[in-house]
């Protein structure tokens, strides 16, 4: 089957245009994690493991250590340990 220059453009603008939308979709945070908060995030999944310690227990400068290496530990989402560490860094003042 022959296809003109112009059914060829635009069966490769509609195959961009639906991988674009495509991965757009798969990067979108969930609704159920962008509507809780730090605090509902940190006692999900900070306690499912172990015991989480009090927000008081580190500096700000010890939480950003040690939520980054929990992040790659429980595959946690930029979202969820950015709202993590505002909870943690705000509740230890």
């Amino acid at each position: 089957m022959k296809y003109s220059i112009r059914n060829k453009a635009l069966l490769a603008a509609l195959t961009i245009g639906s991988a674009i939308v495509i991965g757009m979709n798969a990067c979108k945070v969930p609704d159920s994690i962008a509507a809780k908060s730090g605090a509902q995030l940190w006692g999900e999944n900070c306690n499912r493991c172990h015991n989480a310690p009090d927000p008081h227990t580190f500096s700000d400068d010890q939480w950003d250590a040690a939520t980054e290496h929990m992040r790659q530990k429980a595959l946690l989402t930029d979202m969820e340990i950015t709202k993590i560490r505002i909870f943690l860094k705000t509740a230890n003042k």
